[in-house]
């Protein structure tokens, strides 16, 4: 079995470094990174600037752009193989409902995930690495029942996986979620800079707005593992119908304006 690691806290972060050393026993493993912390950046590509790729003396590689270009770089040229599996994380906090938009770990899986390998992003629920070790011996776990059931190298899928930040025994099992929701983030941040000017910083994101049972916020709350399946159309399908009369409607006024 291949892996290829990535994440958005950076290549010398805590979460990714304990999760290559969960796996790198169990299959061959390469580690391509963020030089430094990308967090929020999702599927975002560097475009415009040229990127440079740096191996560090723990033999993981570094990129100085996002978890997606890290990814991207990787499958089209950098590895020269294709992995079976593409895991990123241990993320720095959770990354439920409404993060998985904005949130770089997902983004770097998802980046495999277009690329048609399986991908799983796994994050811990709260900030500050606490049982780290644990969340990287839950993830080992997985990957190799994932292995053992013929999941992986074969038809793609994307997970995100949140994982308490827990003493080992004490984190339930695997339980399967749907996203959740969040209330809008905080106000932006304002400060007065050293030259006179106006600085902005986004603010924390909101609480959780739907946490009912059957969410990732509420298994995660209940100390489980907490799995949820993602796809990449954001097709709004139940409403095709109703935007296909409403762009019949647009298109008749539209007639009757110009006329």
């Amino acid at each position: 079995m291949k892996i290829l690691i990535s994440n958005d806290d950076g290549y010398q972060a805590p979460g990714i470094v304990a999760l290559y050393e969960a796996l790198k026993d169990v299959a061959e493993v390469e580690v391509v990174a963020p030089e430094q912390n990308n967090s929020a950046k999702s599927n975002a590509l560097t475009l415009h600037s040229p990127l440079y790729v740096t191996e560090a003396s723990n033999g993981f590689r570094y990129v100085n752009g996002t978890p997606a270009d890290c990814v991207h770089i990787a499958l089209t040229g950098l590895l020269g193989y294709r992995p079976d599996l593409v895991v990123s994380g241990i993320n720095n906090g959770a990354n439920m409902g409404d993060d998985t938009i904005y949130s770089g770990t997902v983004g770097a899986a998802m980046e495999g995930y277009l690329f048609g390998i399986p991908a799983i992003a796994f994050s811990q629920t709260e900030k500050g690495w606490q049982h780290i070790d644990a969340a990287a011996r839950k993830a080992r776990e997985l990957v190799l029942q994932m292995a053992r059931q013929q999941l992986v190298g074969h038809t793609p899928w994307l997970l995100n996986i949140n994982i308490p930040n827990l003493p080992y025994e004490q984190i339930k099992p695997l339980k399967v979620c749907r996203l959740g929701r969040r209330h809008a983030a905080e106000n932006v941040i304002t400060q007065a800079s050293p030259r006179g000017t106006t600085m902005y910083w986004i603010g924390s994101a909101g609480p959780a707005k739907d946490d009912a049972e059957g969410t990732d916020f509420h298994a995660a709350a209940q100390g489980h593992m907490a799995m949820t399946p993602l796809k990449v159309d954001i097709t709004e399908h139940e409403h095709l119908s109703y935007w296909a009369q409403t762009a019949s409607r647009l298109a008749g006024d539209a007639q009757q304006v110009s006329a």
